[in-house]
């Protein structure tokens, strides 16, 4: 395997293009998802954006590499501009940072790069919907929709809780984006932020992408939404249990407050996160009963005031054998 950079690998690469042409390219991290991962490559090598495109996957599993032999097994029976790397540091964050780097340096006229992650499946026109959003708003970063698929029958009434629903419903400029499960971040982002990217010590659930995306809000870069660049992300049985809902809600919570510390860590800042929180803790039976009404789900009730609690104890609690995405 040929090195590319710290902790980086390549464990399969095939080319048609010349890689001076490349102009898109598609970032899927992976981690235990072998056979997912082929469903989520098959509706990327099934795009046909107007530019040339490569697909780029990031094994982070590099004691298992499963992921990296599907992607290898794969493209090796659908020939396209691609390539597997093994990031062998562990965690969303630097997953991201292997593949963003990755494309920058295989690919020197690169425009823009994309994410997906390997629980997802895109739209058919995903790529070309992402671009027309990002030219026709001139915005610097798009984000799209990460749809819900559960696999439990009875689960389609999870849809409209606010753990599963988009954070957005209509193409347009957006003030921030919160996830890098569905984005296009352009060259112009990536070679102006500081690398790493994503920052490694705020390796967790949805901080490393949130923290990024407002680092590059507070350098001025804008954002958009494409509404019909969907993903369609499959929501395995036990995201739907209560304890689970709960749990992500008080993460979600735990992440907004880490996310305030890190723009402002002064004591005033502490103290608007704390008088923020407290806030939305005095709120939020209102605000649950209305949601309750909205959704017709009584334990989406609970939602607001799990996110105020989970704002004041902040803790986030995943384990290692997980693979950390938001």
């Amino acid at each position: 395997m040929t090195p590319t950079g710290q902790d980086i690998s390549i464990h399969f690469q095939a080319e048609l293009e010349n890689a001076a042409d490349i102009e898109l390219v598609v970032v899927v991290p992976t981690f235990r998802r072998p056979d997912h991962l082929v469903k989520t490559l098959k509706t990327i090598v099934s795009q046909r954006p107007d530019v040339p495109c490569a697909t780029v996957v990031v094994e982070n599993d590099p004691g298992g590499l499963a992921g990296a032999e599907a992607a290898k097994r794969f493209f090796l029976e659908h020939r396209s501009d691609s390539t597997v790397i093994v990031a062998h540091r562990r965690g969303h964050s630097h997953a991201c940072n292997a593949g963003w780097a990755t494309a920058l340096e295989l690919y020197p006229n690169l425009r823009a790069v994309t994410m997906i992650y390997d629980d997802a499946v895109a739209a058919p026109e995903w790529l070309d919907c992402l671009v027309a959003v990002q030219e026709g708003h001139a915005a610097d970063i798009v984000g799209g929709p990460q749809l819900p698929v559960f696999k439990d029958l009875d689960g389609q009434k999870w849809k409209h809780h606010p753990i599963f629903s988009p954070h957005y419903e209509a193409t347009g400029s957006v003030p921030r984006l919160y996830s890098a499960g569905n984005v296009l971040i352009t060259r112009a982002v990536l070679d102006a932020m500081p690398r790493p990217f994503l920052n490694p010590a705020l390796n967790f659930v949805g901080v490393g992408d949130g923290d990024f995306f407002n680092r590059c809000r507070a350098k001025g870069f804008s954002f958009a939404w494409a509404a019909e660049a969907w993903v369609a992300e499959t929501v395995p049985p036990d995201h739907t249990a209560a304890s689970w809902i709960r749990a992500r809600s008080l993460e979600q919570g735990a992440i907004a407050t880490l996310l305030e510390h890190q723009r402002d860590a002064t004591f005033a800042g502490r103290l608007r996160t704390l008088g923020k929180s407290i806030a939305l803790l005095a709120t939020s039976l209102p605000r649950g009963l209305r949601l309750w009404a909205q959704t017709g789900l009584a334990t989406a009730s609970l939602y607001h005031f799990h996110v105020a609690v989970g704002r004041l104890t902040a803790k986030i609690g995943f384990s290692d054998e997980q693979y950390p995405r938001s």
